[in-house]
């Protein structure tokens, strides 16, 4: 039973992610419920192990039929490995407990901008070319990537957000560049819980292939249904994330 109940939450997870990010919201209290005992960074370790392949095969599909913009991608998707590593060994040293208090107002001041600007993100109207877009993209992806490291929930909103406000991005090809992002920070903790032995092997597998199939059907209505289907998708995931991170921070 647990095979089944965790494989079609990666399934859903992936679906989600495939188009504004999100997963996370899925998979993970997934886990903690169906295994209640095991130990929090194993858990998280083997959500990051099937994850990890549904946003792969994302970057991919996404990469077929829209013109990222790989000059700037590239070298953003480093900063944003980078930055996940520094986050990381960040919250060995300090407490992450006043990012969990503030991160929902964080969420509901980006919502209500996104709510108040109508025209936000849908078309796609990049602001710069050369040096200056790959200096902001990588400033993006070292600055987001280091909170996901240190911290995680949202990141994808977070990458998508600041890609159509800094960069005039559509909401599609925001998310396909975040894609990048999430692949290069979640690979680079996959490495470490990895080495830690804090991933469960034999569910693996299962995690991987449903999370795959998942996204291959986020993707696909993604890139049918344009920038204003992704704009939808992500107001409802950034108002449950709000939901979320508000309960974790001040309820529980």
């Amino acid at each position: 039973m647990e095979w089944i109940i965790v494989s079609l939450a990666s399934m859903l997870a992936g679906f989600v992610d495939a188009i504004v990010g999100g997963g996370g919201l899925i998979l993970v209290p997934a886990l903690f419920a169906t295994f209640p005992a095991a130990p929090p960074a194993t858990l998280l370790g083997t959500n990051k192990s099937g994850s990890v392949w549904g946003t792969a095969i994302a970057t991919l599909q996404y990469s077929r039929k829209v013109r990222i913009r790989w000059h700037a991608m590239w070298p953003a998707a480093v900063a944003a490995l980078v930055g996940s590593f520094l986050g990381a060994w960040a919250v060995t040293l300090i407490s992450g407990e006043f990012l969990r208090k503030l991160l929902p107002f964080i969420l509901i001041c980006l919502l209500l901008y996104t709510l108040a600007k109508k025209e936000l993100g849908k078309n796609h109207a990049p602001r710069f070319e050369g040096r200056r877009e790959v200096a902001i993209a990588c400033a993006i992806g070292l600055t987001v990537g280091a909170y996901d490291g240190f911290f995680g929930p949202g990141t994808g909103s977070f990458f998508i957000f600041l890609f159509v406000r800094l960069l005039g991005y559509d909401f599609l090809n925001a998310s396909a560049s975040a894609k990048l992002m999430n692949l290069a920070s979640n690979a680079s903790a996959l490495v470490l819980f990895g080495l830690k032995g804090h991933i469960w092997w034999h569910y693996a597998v299962a995690l991987a292939v449903s999370n795959v199939i998942g996204s291959l059907a986020g993707t696909h209505l993604a890139l049918k249904h344009g920038a204003g289907f992704v704009r939808g998708i992500f107001i409802l995931v950034v108002s449950a994330l709000i939901l979320k991170t508000g309960y974790d921070a001040f309820l529980r």
